[in-house]
């Protein structure tokens, strides 16, 4: 794992290419080069309202799909206001998350190291181990469906998932907020393309999805020092993931269009939403899945805080199948199950042994 990670710093992402399961055309480092990376100053992120969803009746559903689509597939991200979940959550879940990783010592997180359920590793990642490829400078913390008591479980036990601290009752709030906005994405998105909106009403009701808390610690010398960034770049396997705007700066997302990067700084208390492999394979690569990265603040000043993200990404279960939709003509890739197309993507992250289970 050392030599890769160590390789990793100067990787390409076309050296990793063989784990990709939708067409990938792009070439980047995976770590920021201050001496060959090119900024695109320009460039602006869309922003789309939902009151127009929530709000506006049909004639606002099919205006909101309307922006929506355009900015997914000219770049694959948005950032998203009127969604309508209290901005507060976001402030209070940015210093619990900091109070998970602050208050807990190392040996109490590693109880929850992170193990396969499903398609997914969940659990805890120590610092420079949410790859094999790089070493990224963060901790994080993957809770799914199973980490929270949604359907009150007579046999759950909040600590099998969480520390001591009653967070489990706090971030379900976070997530409940969340899948009351994944039907009306996603209903946006089969509009735009000319879907049934609700084709994927079934599957998305009660969500699959890996909500993760990433705790970036202060920046030391050493780290600096070493060449890795906060996390590589790299593009979701997901078919959405729900960002809440983050305090400190680092977030970089690839133009295609000219392989610039842009840095994405959102107003607080708004939404990134970004599209990821699963929604580039089921739309035939018309929602590509953007890249980005994660990258140490621009002034140094800021090495010495704590950098805090709260993504979730929204899946569909493992044996779902995912196809071209049927909107969409000449599909450009064959009817595959959830499982395998994941698996055999994030083998890349975790090794080639963590598809082999899965059966052809």
């Amino acid at each position: 794992m050392a030599a890769k990670q160590k390789d990793g710093i100067k990787a390409v992402n076309q050296d990793f290419s063989k784990y990709d399961q939708v067409d990938k055309k792009q070439t980047y480092k995976l770590v920021e080069d201050k001496t060959t990376d090119e900024f695109d100053e320009a460039y602006q992120i869309r922003t789309c309202d939902m009151r127009k969803f929530f709000e506006g009746g049909e004639a606002g559903k099919k205006a909101f799909a309307q922006e929506l689509g355009e900015a997914l597939e000219s770049i694959g991200f948005a950032i998203l206001t009127g969604h309508g979940v209290d901005p507060n959550l976001y402030v209070e879940g940015q210093r619990k998350t900091a109070q998970i990783f602050e208050e807990t010592t190392y040996e109490e997180r590693m109880v929850y190291k992170a193990e396969r359920h499903g398609s997914v590793n969940q659990g805890y990642f120590p610092m420079k181990t949410t790859t094999i490829i790089h070493p990224d400078l963060v901790e994080g913390w993957v809770f799914c469906r199973r980490a929270f008591n949604l359907d009150e479980d007579s046999d759950y036990k909040e600590l099998d998932f969480w520390p001591a601290g009653n967070y489990e009752s706090f971030f379900r709030q976070i997530i409940q907020s969340h899948e009351g906005l994944v039907l009306p994405i996603m209903q946006s998105i089969l509009t735009y393309l000319g879907c049934d909106p609700h084709l994927y009403d079934e599957k998305l009701t009660g969500t699959n999805f890996g909500f993760r808390l990433n705790y970036y610690p202060p920046i030391t010398h050493q780290d600096d020092a070493s060449g890795a960034g906060r996390m590589l770049g790299h593009e979701d396997v997901d078919l959405f993931t729900i960002l809440p705007a983050q305090e400190v700066e680092g977030l970089q997302v690839l133009n295609n269009e000219n392989g610039k990067w842009i840095r994405l700084n959102a107003p607080p208390g708004s939404i990134i939403l970004n599209t990821g492999d699963y929604m580039q394979r089921i739309t035939n690569d018309r929602l590509p899945s953007t890249t980005h990265r994660v990258s140490k603040p621009g002034t140094k000043q800021l090495f010495t805080k704590p950098r805090i993200s709260l993504p979730m990404a929204i899946y569909i279960w493992e044996d779902e199948i995912l196809e071209v939709l049927p909107s969409l003509e000449n599909p450009k890739y064959a009817p595959i199950s959830a499982v395998k197309f994941h698996t055999n993507i994030t083998s890349k992250y975790y090794g080639d042994d963590y598809a082999k289970e899965v059966k052809e």
